[in-house]
């Protein structure tokens, strides 16, 4: 006990330890605003969620929708851009309907050039007489008007005539003309169409008579044309009408060559 007593400065100098531990009013205020201060963030994302971390989220929610609709448009521009719809059946219609007149028209201009007659060909003939004297060759037909082949052939006479203008004289000479008499005997005309093909001089070289392609015809005016000695076919015979049932009349006009 008396130790004690007598040293009361070691007593005291281990007093301030104890009153280090008790901090000072303002700086345990400070401490303890402190210590709230970081308790606080952590209450408050516990309690109230953050409006911003809400408003992400309903970001991340909407956008695989936006992505949807995205691919649904591409899907769909996808469909809108797909391989083109066929014709429909009126289409095909309106189609075939112009194609079968096209080939009607063109086989229709082929056959009957729009319209040309004996007549025609009768009026652009050359006088048989002035055939005979321009010195080119020629091309005689003994036809008749009620002649069918001769109409059906008709055709066919002008386009050739019409190749070969100029070069080769076309002469129409109608067996109803008592005229053409002697021309008839002279060619021995016993069926019509009869197509008789004179050269230069006026000789014959050969005829073909009756209906026959049209190859025939071109090609032995080619070889008048080109001044051969021969024509391809000199004695050919297809389906004809009979002279015979000729209507013999007289022209007036004795100059007449139809």
């Amino acid at each position: 006990m008396a130790r004690v007593a007598s040293n009361p400065v070691g007593l005291h100098r281990f007093r301030p330890c104890f009153q280090v531990a008790q901090l000072p009013q303002h700086a345990r205020t400070s401490l303890h605003f402190r210590n709230e201060h970081r308790r606080f963030p952590t209450v408050s994302c516990q309690q109230t969620p953050d409006p911003t971390e809400t408003s992400t989220t309903e970001k991340s929610i909407v956008e695989p929708g936006s992505g949807n609709d995205s691919s649904s448009q591409a899907t769909s521009s996808s469909r809108d851009s797909g391989p083109p719809e066929f014709p429909n059946k009126n289409t095909n219609k309106q189609v075939a309907l112009v194609s079968t007149l096209a080939a009607l028209a063109l086989f229709l201009s082929g056959r009957l050039d729009f319209g040309v007659s004996l007549k025609d060909l009768s009026v652009a003939a050359l006088p048989y007489e002035e055939a005979l004297s321009n010195g080119k060759p020629t091309v005689v037909e003994f036809y008749a008007d009620w002649c069918e082949v001769c109409k059906e052939l008709a055709p066919d006479v002008y386009k050739v005539e019409q190749q070969y203008k100029g070069r080769v004289n076309f002469v129409m000479l109608n067996v109803d003309n008592t005229k053409w008499e002697q021309e008839l005997d002279e060619f021995g005309v016993e069926g019509i169409p009869h197509f008789a093909f004179l050269d230069k001089k006026g000789n014959e070289e050969g005829n073909v008579v009756g209906r026959l392609p049209e190859k025939y015809l071109l090609e032995n005016v080619d070889a008048l044309a080109r001044g051969e000695a021969s024509i391809p076919h000199a004695r050919v015979v297809g389906q004809f009408s009979s002279a015979e049932a000729r209507k013999v009349h007289q022209v007036a006009d004795p100059r007449s060559h139809g």
